[in-house]
């Protein structure tokens, strides 16, 4: 029997608080079932990537904890950089590696946006794969006016 194994490269809005992006990087190390593989911080995008696998539920897991500590430590409204960005936790893609299909991923996606957006009560943009929204499938269509453009992003239909 095949393992399932999914892998997540989740973008936080931070990438120059050394001690910040730490602390957030171990919360997620310690996540049972989630593997974290790599990560990296790019000072001048203010932004880092975390690298993580494991099956659904541990990703799922590693997620929230990533929102937790994320939320509580990045505010946009003083954040600067070079990369557009919407959020704390900027996106959450998941791939399928072994054992499971892009419908598991979009499934996994849907449901850990759903916990995300009920816990943190944040606006949640699913794209790719993942979206219903045609007008949202586009990544870089969904950054257009970035943080700044969420509230008419969000009483509009894009």
């Amino acid at each position: 029997m095949t393992v399932p194994i999914i892998e997540c490269v989740p973008n936080i809005s931070e990438g120059r608080r050394r001690l910040v992006i730490e602390q957030i990087v171990e919360a997620v190390r310690r996540v049972p079932g989630a593997r974290l593989l790599d990560w990296s911080s790019d000072t001048a995008h203010n932004r880092s990537v975390l690298t993580l696998a494991g099956d659904a539920a541990a990703l799922k897991a590693a997620v929230l904890v990533l929102f937790e500590h994320s939320v509580a430590a990045i505010d946009l409204r003083t954040h600067s950089g070079e990369h557009p960005r919407l959020g704390a936790v900027d996106v959450v893609p998941f791939v399928p590696i072994e054992g499971v299909t892009m419908d598991d991923c979009v499934a996994l996606a849907k449901d850990t946006a759903r916990s995300v957006a009920e816990r943190f009560e944040v606006p949640v943009y699913l794209y790719e794969e993942a979206s219903s929204n045609p007008l949202r499938k586009n990544l870089e269509d969904i950054r257009r006016g970035e943080f700044e453009g969420l509230p008419a992003k969000m009483a509009s239909d894009g």
